[in-house]
């Protein structure tokens, strides 16, 4: 295994998991801010106010992109062990 190799593995792996965890952290980020905002402009301090909404969001991120994710997870893993005797030479 060549030390190209590695580091090709090492890049794939990092693009599938910002691929993989990218909507459910941006969707958590976004309904963060807008619960802030709001908290902050009507002085509310509730920890349970910004905790319930970003549960929903991802229950729902998950519910409708949660097929994709692991399709992606699943090919990407087909892929690694396909190529793996090329990889242990």
């Amino acid at each position: 295994m060549e030390i190209s190799d590695v580091i090709t593995i090492g890049r794939e792996a990092l693009v599938i998991t910002i691929m993989i965890a990218g909507p459910l952290l941006g969707g958590i980020l976004l309904v963060g801010v807008v619960i802030g905002i709001l908290q902050a402009a009507t002085s509310i301090q509730e920890m349970t106010l910004s905790f319930i909404p970003k549960l929903i969001i991802v229950v729902a991120i998950l519910f409708v992109l949660g097929g994709w994710q692991i399709l992606t997870l699943v090919e990407y893993l087909q892929s690694l062990l396909a190529n793996l005797s090329m990889y242990l030479q």
